[in-house]
Parts: C-alpha cells; sequence; structure tokens
C-alpha cells in the first residue's frame, strides 16, 4: 500500500524540503537508472526518424502506433521504438505542424527503455511558452507527497525538422508505480479527456479483474444517499488522505483543468491489497494563470464533492490548505524558475528566435504572478467555507464567474459586445466538430430551479453524436444532465430554459451553456443568465 513515511527527498525537489512537513511517497528507487534523466543535466538533443510509411501513417491515424528510431545526442540510437501523437482540446497538432509524441520503448523490445522509462511522452508545450509550469507543478505534488511523473526536457528534431524545445515528461506505467506502491499490479485507469469516474474509463495497467467493478463501487460510494453510509463506503474505497491532498494542490495551483473543477487530466490506481483508489494528477501546464483562483469553492467532480460533504474531511482540507501554504512561497518559486531557467536557456539556442523569446516573455510573467497568487492563498484560507447562493423564491439570480470549456481544437469562445450588450460566443472551427461551452458553479439547496439565458443562434447544424449525447445544437443544462432546448439554424435572440431539481439537502452543480454542432455559433446575453428558485 501506500507509504507516508518521510522518504529522502529526490534532488529536483530538495529546494522544497523546509517548506512543508513529509508525508510524501516512498523514497524513489534508482536502480533502474531514471532519476539521472531527471536531475537536472544537459538537456538531451533527440532525434525521432521514421521511414516514409510511418509518417503517412501518423498523418492519417495519429493515435495509432507506428515504429521507428529514436536518436540520442547523435550517440545512442534505439531500434524499434514506437510513437503515436498525443494531446488534446488546444494542445493537439498534426504531424506537419508541431506534435507531441508518446513514446514506448519495449513495444517490440520488452527489455529495451530510455534512461529507465519505458514509457515517456514529449510535449509540444504550446499552452505554455515558459516551458516550466509542468515541472513546476510535478515538483510542487511530489513535496506536498503526491506520486506524479517527473518532468525535464529535449531538444528535439522530427527527421531533419527542428521541433525545438519539448517537455519530457514520465509516463504512466508500472515504472512509476513501483515508485509509489508496494505493488504495481493493481489496475490503473486513464481518466480521458473531461470525463468524470462515472463514464467508463479506459484501463491502462494492471492485472485485477477487467470489468470495472474496482470504479463502479467508488461511483456507488459517491451517490450512496445517506450521508453516514457515504462516508463509511467512500472510507472504503477511497484513500482519504491523499485524495485530500491532490485536491488541496489543484486548486491551489489554479490548476483549473485537473480532476476537481475539469474532471481532466488525471488517472486513478487501485492498489490491490486493500482496493483503495488513488488519484494521480497530470497536465500542468496551465497552473498558476490566475493569482485569485478560488480554492474554497465547492469542487464539481463526482468524488471531489463526495468528499467535501463530509464536515471532518472538509475541516481536513482546510487544515492540508495550512500545512501546503508554505510550498507557495513566492520567493521560492521564483527562485527555483531562475535555477530552471538558466539550465533550459541554451536548449534554445540555435532554433527559432521567435520561440526563445516567447519563452522569455513568458518565464518573467510566471514569476511576476507568484506574489499576488500566495498572498491570495493566505487571505482565502482565512475565510468562512463558501454557503449556498441566496435564492429567494421566484426571484433571478444573476449568474457571473463563468469559465470556457471545449472538446474540440478549433473552437472559438469569446466575450464581446454586440449592439451595446456584452455576449459570450462560441464559434464552431473547421473541423466539423464542435462541443465547446461556458460553465459556472453554483452551490444550491434542496429545491426546484430554473435557469435561463437568452441566445441567438446562426447557421448551426447539429452535430450527430448519438443517442448518448446530453442535447443537440445550442442550449442550456447542468452538466450530468440532457436537454431538449436545443436550438438549430438561425434564430435571433429569444429565452432558453432548463429545469432541474436539487433533492440533497445542498449540492454543487455545474451550469452549462453550450454548443454541439457541426458549425455555426452561438451568442448569450451575459445579462440574461440567470437562476431562479421556483417557489
Amino acid at each position: 500500500m501506500w507509504s507516508w513515511a518521510k522518504p529522502s527527498a529526490p534532488a529536483a525537489i530538495l529546494w522544497l524540503a523546509a517548506a512543508a512537513p513529509a508525508f510524501a511517497q516512498r523514497a524513489p528507487k534508482d536502480s533502474d537508472g531514471s532519476e539521472a534523466l531527471f536531475k537536472g543535466g544537459q538537456v538531451p538533443r533527440l532525434v525521432i526518424e521514421l521511414d516514409d510509411a510511418a509518417e503517412e501513417h501518423l498523418r492519417l491515424q495519429p493515435r495509432s502506433w507506428v515504429q521507428g528510431r529514436l536518436r540520442e545526442n547523435d550517440r545512442t540510437v534505439f531500434e524499434g521504438v514506437s510513437f503515436k501523437l498525443k494531446g488534446s482540446a488546444g494542445s493537439f497538432r498534426q504531424f506537419d505542424d508541431h506534435p507531441s509524441f508518446t513514446i514506448r520503448m519495449d513495444k517490440r523490445d520488452r527489455d529495451q527503455e530510455f534512461h529507465g522509462l519505458r514509457k515517456f511522452h514529449l510535449n509540444n508545450s504550446v499552452q505554455d511558452d515558459s516551458h516550466l509550469r509542468e515541472l513546476l507543478g510535478s515538483e510542487l505534488f511530489r513535496a506536498a507527497g503526491v506520486l506524479t511523473p517527473r518532468v525535464t526536457h529535449a531538444r528535439v528534431w522530427i527527421g531533419r525538422r527542428d521541433a525545438g524545445v519539448y517537455v519530457l515528461k514520465e509516463g504512466f506505467d508500472t515504472v512509476l508505480l513501483k515508485r509509489g506502491f508496494e505493488k504495481a499490479t493493481g489496475n490503473l485507469y486513464d481518466g480521458g479527456f473531461c470525463r468524470d469516474i462515472d463514464t467508463g474509463l479506459e484501463r491502462d495497467e494492471g492485472f485485477g479483474p477487467n470489468d470495472g467493478a474496482d470504479l463502479r463501487n467508488l461511483v456507488e460510494a459517491c451517490r450512496e444517499p445517506d450521508p453516514v453510509r457515504r462516508s463509511t463506503r467512500l472510507a472504503e474505497a477511497l484513500d482519504i488522505k491523499s485524495f485530500i491532498t491532490v485536491m488541496a494542490m489543484e486548486l491551489m495551483l489554479g490548476h483549473w483543468d485537473g480532476y476537481c473543477q475539469n474532471r481532466n487530466n488525471y488517472r486513478i490506481y487501485f492498489e490491490p491489497d486493500h482496493r483503495k483508489a488513488f488519484f494521480l494528477p497530470h497536465g500542468m501546464d496551465q497552473i498558476f494563470e490566475e493569482p485569485d483562483a478560488p480554492i474554497l469553492d465547492p469542487p464539481v467532480a463526482l468524488a471531489a464533492d463526495a468528499v467535501m460533504k463530509n464536515p471532518a474531511w472538509r475541516a481536513d482540507y482546510r487544515k492540508e490548505i495550512a500545512r501546503l501554504l508554505p510550498l507557495f512561497n513566492a520567493n521560492r518559486l521564483r527562485k527555483r524558475i531562475d535555477e530552471l531557467e538558466k539550465h533550459l536557456a541554451p536548449a534554445f539556442q540555435g532554433g527559432d528566435p521567435e520561440a526563445s523569446s516567447r519563452h522569455k516573455t513568458a518565464v518573467n510573467e510566471l514569476k511576476n504572478g507568484l506574489e499576488a497568487r500566495e498572498r491570495s492563498l493566505r487571505e482565502q484560507s482565512k475565510m468562512p467555507d463558501p454557503k449556498p447562493i441566496e435564492c429567494p423564491p421566484n426571484v433571478p439570480v444573476r449568474l457571473k464567474r463563468w469559465r470556457t470549456n471545449s472538446e474540440c481544437e478549433d473552437a472559438s469562445l469569446t466575450t464581446e459586445r454586440s449592439n451595446g450588450v456584452e455576449v459570450l460566443r462560441i464559434k464552431a472551427g473547421n473541423s466539423g466538430r464542435c462541443i465547446a461551452s461556458y460553465r459556472c458553479a453554483a452551490l444550491l439547496d434542496a429545491g426546484k430551479y430554473r435557469f435561463q439565458a437568452i441566445l441567438s443562434v446562426k447557421d448551426v447544424v447539429k452535430l450527430e453524436e448519438g443517442s448518448r449525447a446530453p442535447g443537440l445544437g445550442a442550449g442550456l443544462r447542468i452538466s450530468g444532465s440532457t436537454r431538449t432546448n436545443g436550438l438549430t439554424g438561425t434564430v435571433d435572440f429569444r429565452p432558453v430554459v432548463f429545469e432541474f431539481e436539487i433533492r440533497e439537502e445542498s449540492r454543487n452543480v455545474e451550469l452549462v451553456v453550450e454548443l454541439r454542432s457541426s458549425r455555426g455559433q452561438v451568442a448569450v446575453r451575459t445579462d440574461s443568465l440567470t437562476l431562479t428558485k421556483l417557489k
């Protein structure tokens, strides 16, 4: 099972050792030689060599494997290496653009490794010009005691094409799991893209039963209506202590694209002896973007919502925030960023000068926001817990603080003014598949509610998604529900309504304004986004 003994800290996070008392993962073993890769030596130069057929295959089927050669520092050559493209909305790029890769060393030769790794990723970092946020997030999570993939960098060529500096990240596999658990044979599930634990996640690794029973047990525990039974079942199905740390770190980092806020960028490992679930984070290339990102708002993800409904665990969450605050000391973080930037800067030499310039600007922006984030965290840590929204019966309450969410790569989500009125606009791209939305979390008391907005659509063609789609065209709903209020074609501004009921004493819901179409656009008047509690 997970070991909470204090480890001998790896070199990459020694700078954080005094920041917070550790109850961290097992001390990493360097018997496989992988730790040396992440200790901050010279940035490796990697060349991906593929024949014409493999390149064409990745153009047509980017998510499927091809075999090729990996060359390191013009000296070491690895044959029979497997490559495929990776990334989701915002980060995916085609092969002839600036692609990210997942790399497997052992598909053909089971004993072949790259510095002790059998699986790793080369991320294009198109959403983080500093190339440092993923690494910094990984170090902070591990300093907090959470098993997290290690991160470094590489200068990458795709054949003769200089692709520039990439983020090199350890993969989720048994090599990683052995560093955090006594046994690495349990089931490891991929959280997928913006999917919660109740959506039939794919198993990546493991020798346990492949029938999804462990996930279903966790989902049923989260949905248990009786509070006492729910807490008992959750404590049996989920390692509460580590999960509270994951929640605290996600929100303190402003990791809006993680599990708690976006049901994204996570893995779940079921420890085989005690069969408890452990959440493992990743995808942290957008952390530290909003200095005032909230840490006390109730999370919308199923497991996070269920844990936070327990008053004792909610109190433990507040204590964990206080324990972790020293990790966010702005002076210490800036010093670490300076060290990382100094190490990384030579890798940009001789490459794209614009990329180097963007890197320097982004590093400064990252550093400049740290003091405000530390100040906000300290202020929020002293605030009382949020209360449900006050909704007097039959009185519309204006909804604010909308965030964007997209499951496609080319949707446009903008806030603009139209005829003197502020509107939220979602416009489909050229891919022919738009699933994008604006979302707002709201803590609500029991009762019946009406969610309403004034929408207009132009040239909207419904997206054929099958019978399980939550709705067609443009419309309103709450997360996890289906709707019948879809607008298609071209329609001038008109009211759209979605009604729902909260049967629990209180519940955190996510209100959704979305466009699910093959083309077209929707505009939503921000002054019309209201919630009314029905008498």
